[in-house]
């Protein structure tokens, strides 16, 4: 796995996305020569944006396939029929995108012709990039051999996720190495016990292992072997923390098993002032991009309230911001205006009886958090972070949940990694999921994986709904 800006990607789909940039680019280049072709040369047109109009182009191409999922490839499932199914509606609507594009800017506009080829090249090249990945994974290249080091629940537990990864990457598990002071809880067979005169590094080399992953629940006692591992990183075998395994797994931060001395001397949680800066920045842009566009939508669905419900159109509530601080975010009402007869807050469920028709279709488009819009340009709000909870279930929550108040280090945001990510909840348990995917974009937050929101944010709402 690769780490950008602090963020999890798989080498494959890495490597996958820079070929595929090459083809797109290439593609443009060939369909615009052929295009041009006077029977005895290539001749490129005469554009003054040529190459800012290709990029243009493979970018569209790009966020489309994206937006449709095309990146999260499972090798156990394999690509053939979901890859054939959405190459089609991604070309369609990066279609759309250029089409919009050129309006704005005709300077990057290029001829029909051009694009009927740039398209038709473009799409065979990463049909046959896709099919030699595909025909790849099948192979044992992308597979990775591991060990891990102890035998109890957490070892259990992590390899039951290896065996789950299908995402990306494929996991041989060569064994456990089992601790003295640890409960058996995984198979017998699969147990590698250490011969007297035996290294780790020795057995490590014997079943041809890449990465141990230290599963082990009590490390005091004497019998973590740490030694021993130290000599396996020396000689060049990756050396891995549960939690890190978790991490770059799941793209959570587990609580049940995570240490505080993880949180303080690992990586990320940056709240440098440089990274407040470009966020707010990226915020402001955004909101008003988005504030512009989506204004014929907001004053539809004011009208559809108002004829439905009456007044008044708007819903306001106090939310936990950054530090602690009470803020009141603004939505459009979804629900009837009695909808907590008895005063106490309840959990929204997913098919909640206190919601409008009108209110049940905006809140599967999120359309009703379009006003929040007006709490991010007031700073009180980022456009991606922790989804704001209510002070009533924060009191709950923070006494029930570890590490729940660490979320409120940033400032919470219209969408988010624990929404598109995980989805609806209305529980203590689904507040405890949400809040592993939000302690992970607390401790790698970065420009980079507000853009992936964004993205899987608009997949979310556009092909799926719900939330």
């Amino acid at each position: 796995m690769l780490r950008i800006s602090n963020h999890y990607i798989s080498k494959v789909v890495f490597s996958l996305l820079f070929l595929e940039v090459l083809i797109l680019i290439g593609s443009f280049y060939a369909g615009a020569g052929l295009r041009f072709f006077d029977g005895d040369a290539f001749a490129l047109p005469k554009l003054d944006h040529f190459f800012m109009s290709a990029c243009v182009f493979a970018a569209a191409i790009v966020f489309s396939m994206s937006a449709l999922g095309m990146y999260q490839i499972n090798f156990k499932a394999g690509m053939r029929m979901p890859f054939f199914l959405q190459l089609m509606p991604s070309f369609a609507m990066a279609f759309g995108i250029l089409t919009l594009v050129f309006y704005i800017a005709p300077d990057l506009h290029f001829g029909r012709g051009i694009l009927a080829l740039v398209f038709t090249i473009s799409g065979t090249g990463i049909v046959l990039a896709r099919l030699m990945v595909l025909k790849t994974s099948e192979s044992s290249i992308l597979e990775s051999r591991l060990i891990f080091i102890g035998c109890g629940a957490l070892a259990k537990e992590c390899g039951e996720l290896a065996k789950r990864a299908g995402n990306y990457r494929k996991y041989h598990i060569a064994g456990y190495v089992p601790v003295p002071s640890e409960e058996v809880c995984v198979p017998e067979d699969g147990l590698l016990k250490l011969e007297p005169g035996r290294s780790l590094v020795q057995l490590a080399n014997q079943h041809r292992v890449s990465e141990v992953v230290v599963s082990v629940q009590n490390r005091r006692g004497g019998t973590f072997p740490i030694k021993e591992l130290l000599e396996c990183k020396l000689y060049g075998i990756h050396v891995t923390d549960s939690t890190t395994f978790f991490e770059r797994e799941t793209c959570q931060i587990r609580v049940d098993s995570v240490q505080p001395s993880w949180l303080v001397f690992g990586g990320g949680f940056d709240q440098s002032f440089v990274r407040a800066f470009m966020k707010r920045m990226f915020d402001v842009a955004v909101s008003l991009l988005l504030l512009l566009v989506s204004l014929p939508v907001m004053l539809l669905t004011a009208l559809a309230i108002y004829i439905e419900d009456r007044a008044p159109i708007f819903y306001s509530q106090e939310r936990v911001g950054k530090d602690g601080q009470v803020f009141r975010v603004l939505k459009f009402r979804s629900m009837f205006t009695n909808a907590e007869k008895g005063g106490t807050p309840q959990w929204a469920a997913k098919n909640d009886p206190r919601i409008t028709r009108v209110g049940n279709i905006i809140r599967k488009l999120r359309i009703d958090e379009l006003p929040q819009v007006i709490n991010v340009l007031k700073g009180e709000m980022s456009f991606v972070g922790p989804r704001p909870e209510r002070p009533y279930f924060v009191d709950q929550l923070t006494e029930r949940v570890p590490y729940y108040n660490v979320r409120h280090s940033i400032k919470p945001g219209i969408t988010g990694w624990a929404q598109v990510r995980y989805g609806y909840g209305d529980s203590v348990e689904d507040a405890v999921q949400k809040l592993q995917y939000d302690l992970y974009y607390v401790k790698n937050n970065s420009l980079f994986l507000d853009v992936l929101v964004l993205i899987d944010t608009f997949k979310v709402v556009v092909f799926r709904g719900g939330r």
